[in-house]
Parts: C-alpha cells; sequence; structure tokens
C-alpha cells in the first residue's frame, strides 16, 4: 500500500484515481448532454429523427443499465480480473464506444451505448473500491476526507464536459461532440497508465477465496459467466442487426419497470420473512425498505434532467445571448456545478446543527431531499405558465430549477448511501448497496419514459400540457416527501 502523502496530504495514488474517474465523467456526462437531442434530432439535423416515446425510452434504458451492471462489474473484479485491470478495462470500453457514436450510423451507435453501459459498468464500482483500499483500516478520517477530494473529481469533470460537447456536437457535428466524450476517456486512460505506480501493490489481486482450489472454481465459473454473457449478448446485437428480432425500446423499458420493482420488492418480503434476522434488524430492513422507495421517486424527478428538462430547454427556452444562442447542454453545467458550490455549505451545516443538537434525523433529510425536487418542478409550472401566455422563459427558471434539485441531491445521495452503510446487517450490506442502487436505475428509466409524454407536436397545439406533465411531478414528489416526513418518528424508532 502506498501511503506516500503527497496529494492533499493523501496516498499519490488517490489523484491516479481522481484525474482518471475525473475524465470518466467528463465521458460520460459529456455525451450524456448531447444523447437525447441527437435522437430526436430530424435526419436533416443530423440525428437519428426518433419520436419521443422511443428517444425516451432509449435514453432511461442507457441510464438504467449503466447502475445495473455495475453489479455483474464488480463481481467479475472480484471473482475474475483484478480492480486495476477491471478498471483499464471498463476505460477501453467506454473509450470505444464513444468513438462507435462518432460514427453516421444507426447500428454504430447502438453498439456504442452498449460498450459505455459495459465498460463504466466494469470501472465505476471497482475505481471506488480501489480509493478505499489506499487506506489502512485505522485510517477512517483520511479516508473519508479521500473520498471528498474524489468526488470533487466527478463533479469537475461532469461541470467541464457539458461546455466542450454542448458546444461542439450541437453548434458544429453531433458526432465531433460524441469523439470529444471519446478523447476525454482515452486522456484519463493514458493517465491512469503513466501515473498507475503510485497505487503500488492494491487492486492487483482478485477478492477470492484465500483456498486456492476454491478460488480456481471460482475464477472458472466467473469466466464461464463472462463468456456466455458476451455469447448472449453478441447473438442479440446480431439478430436484431440482420432483421430477425425486433426490440422495442417503449416495451422493454415498460417491462424493465415492472421487472426492477418487483425485484425489490421480492427481495424485501425474502428479508423480512425468509432470513434469520433479529426484531432490531428487521426493523431496519423495514426502514431500507421506505428509503428504498423515496430514493425510487428523487431520482425519477432528478434524473428528467437529461430528458423532459433538457427538451424544455431545447425547445421553450430563450437561449439568446446577444447574437449568440448557447446550446442546449449548457444547463447541464449547473447540477455539477451546484454540488462543488454548495456541498461543502450543507457539510458545514449540519455539522452546524449538531452542535446545536438540532441536526435533522436520516428521515428528515431523505423527505427534504425530494422535496427539493418537487420545489423545483413547481418552478416549471411557473414557466410553463409563462410559456402559455406567449412568452418564452428566460434561462433562470431552470437554473433555479436545477439549483433546487442540487439541494435535493445533497440532501439524499449522501445520506441514503450512510443509511444503508450503517443500517445494513453486516453479511447482507453488499446486496443491500446493490439494492440501493437499483433505486437509482428504476428512477432513471421512469424519467426517461416519463420525457415520451413531452411530444413536441401535441405541446405546441396545446402548450399548457405542460403544466399538467410538470404539475404531476410536483404532486408525485411533495406527496412522496410529506409521506417520509409524517413517518418519520416510526422511521427513527425502527433506525434505533
Amino acid at each position: 500500500m502506498n501511503n506516500s502523502s503527497t496529494f492533499f496530504g493523501h496516498p499519490r495514488g488517490l489523484a491516479t484515481l481522481f484525474f482518471t474517474e475525473m475524465w470518466e465523467r467528463f465521458s460520460y456526462y459529456g455525451m450524456r448532454a448531447l444523447l437525447l437531442l441527437f435522437m430526436l434530432a430530424s435526419a436533416e439535423e443530423g440525428g437519428l429523427g426518433l419520436d419521443e416515446k422511443t428517444g425516451g425510452a432509449i435514453y432511461g434504458l442507457y441510464t438504467m443499465f449503466v447502475y445495473l451492471f455495475s453489479l455483474p462489474g464488480g463481481w467479475l473484479a472480484d471473482r475474475l480480473f483484478d480492480l486495476r485491470k477491471a478498471i483499464f478495462y471498463g476505460g477501453c470500453l467506454i473509450a470505444a464506444g464513444h468513438f462507435m457514436l462518432a460514427f453516421s450510423n444507426t447500428a454504430s451507435f447502438f453498439v456504442g451505448l452498449l460498450l459505455i453501459v459495459i465498460g463504466t459498468g466494469l470501472l465505476k464500482p471497482n475505481i471506488s473500491g480501489l480509493v478505499g483500499m489506499l487506506y489502512s483500516n485505522d485510517d477512517q478520517a483520511r479516508r473519508d476526507a479521500g473520498f471528498s477530494i474524489f468526488y470533487m473529481g466527478i463533479n469537475i469533470g461532469a461541470t467541464v464536459a457539458p461546455i466542450v460537447t454542448g458546444y461542439l456536437g450541437e453548434k458544429i457535428n453531433w458526432h465531433v461532440g460524441f469523439a470529444a466524450a471519446g478523447v476525454g476517456m482515452v486522456v484519463g486512460l493514458i493517465q491512469y497508465k503513466l501515473t498507475e505506480k503510485r497505487l503500488g501493490d492494491v487492486g492487483l489481486q482478485p477478492m477470492v477465496d484465500a483456498s486456492p482450489m476454491v478460488a480456481q472454481a471460482q475464477r472458472r465459473n466467473a469466466r464461464t459467466m463472462l463468456y456466455t454473457g458476451i455469447a448472449l449478448l453478441v447473438a442479440i446485437v446480431g439478430l436484431a442487426m440482420g432483421g430477425m428480432i425486433v426490440l422495442n425500446p417503449v416495451s422493454i423499458a415498460t417491462y424493465s419497470i415492472y421487472a426492477i420493482g418487483g425485484c425489490a420488492l421480492l427481495y424485501f418480503i425474502y428479508l423480512l420473512f425468509f432470513e434469520k434476522l433479529t426484531p432490531e434488524e428487521k426493523g431496519r430492513i423495514r426502514a431500507l425498505a421506505v428509503f428504498f422507495m423515496a430514493s425510487c421517486v428523487f431520482y425519477f424527478g432528478y434524473e428528467q434532467q437529461g430528458s423532459s428538462l433538457t427538451l424544455f430547454a431545447d425547445r421553450y427556452t430563450d437561449r439568446w445571448i446577444g447574437s449568440f444562442e448557447f446550446p442546449t447542454g449548457w444547463f447541464q453545467v449547473v447540477p455539477a456545478g451546484g454540488v462543488i458550490l454548495f456541498a461543502p455549505l450543507f457539510a458545514w451545516l449540519w455539522i452546524r446543527l449538531a452542535k446545536k443538537n438540532a441536526d435533522p434525523s436520516i428521515p428528515v433529510k431523505l423527505a427534504m431531499g425530494v422535496l427539493f425536487i418537487g420545489l423545483g418542478y413547481l418552478v416549471m409550472m411557473g414557466a410553463s405558465y409563462l410559456l402559455v401566455s406567449g412568452s418564452k422563459p428566460l434561462p433562470t427558471w431552470l437554473i433555479v430549477t436545477y439549483v433546487l434539485h442540487t439541494f435535493g441531491e445533497i440532501c439524499l445521495y449522501p445520506i441514503g448511501l450512510s443509511a444503508v452503510s450503517r443500517l445494513s446487517p453486516k453479511r447482507l450490506s453488499g446486496q443491500l448497496m446493490g439494492i440501493w442502487f437499483m433505486s437509482l436505475a428504476f428512477g432513471n428509466l421512469a424519467g426517461g419514459l416519463y420525457s415520451g409524454n413531452f411530444d413536441g407536436q401535441i405541446i405546441q397545439q396545446n402548450p399548457s400540457l405542460l403544466i399538467g406533465l410538470f404539475g404531476q411531478v410536483t404532486a408525485l414528489t411533495a406527496g412522496a416527501a410529506l409521506v417520509v416526513f409524517l413517518m418519520k418518528g416510526y422511521l427513527n424508532k425502527l433506525i434505533k
């Protein structure tokens, strides 16, 4: 383990992982800023010419699988690769995927999305695991601070990316923007390999059982499952490209919603009725089930930043500054930039309130997170009223919405992760963390599907429909926040 403290008082390997993750997030958020706009743009504009329902479903499926593939990605690193190789292989697949998107070909576009999903599944969970491995078990304070620095790298990449790819993609050519995202990942990979020695021997061995025979069997099983999975993916892609099977994104996305929700429900039922848990553990599982549902609702609203809110920004917002109309993707700078600006303020606020014995409980913070989402969509209802009256809303409406959503993320995301880590029985902590990330997948997919209701032609004839669409999200999120807040006494009792 390399503990040479030369990167803000932390192991030098943190710098390697910081910049690798920064460039990976640059590539992800840079591409995401263009994705739905490209799919809905007409062929004359260089896009795919899809309708809103199909484009929204594809967007939702893509962002859903990015989270779901983290589960097999982490498992493969533990059983077959080591974490270091998994990160490198994942980065290579991500870069290849972005460069596939740089070609003006529908087939290469979907293959590129698939490669990015698989690559992100390999890189994302394992690079976070590697950060924790840089520190010894009794170095909790530096580990927490190290993750905070690492989190800043994520948001720096996410802040810069839309500025670059938004301009290139929207003002020059969609595929140039996608290629720029790929270049960012390549820069991250080059940096990773050039400075990898700073990591010492951390993450060089798969996390398999110590017994050689068991380890060999685990690797053999993992290799078999990997090859089987690759063969299935190749077969499905080949059959779809050959026209032998027709994949309906809207139907797949709809069935996936039921599948994720059903799997989560069955898992919680299994834990409560069939897993050998103490009464205290069962109480905490019930609390985590409520937190899971709150997270689903939160991310249903939050992750429409790249879908319905992007459509509002593109079609109905006055983006002119003098004689220059700034790219729609530039709005995506606000959420990540907001985290950089406001996360330290919220951290200071929680500490200040704790000193006065007034720190909000976990349920209250989660309710606040969901409520901020509702407040953001209430602002969008105001912007929609302005549009109905015949005026184009200024960018400030969306900026205020994104800032409110950022407040919500700061309240919910770290608190939710901490709650899962703290309340889960140790033998189930990995499984319950995976279930928590399923709530993010569910919210992403549901948000993408919902954006299919923002049909440009229908709304053009009746702009007041926007008020109802944003109103539904406002009602759902505000209602969920109210339910969690009213349950705070019961939930706090379960937690304690």
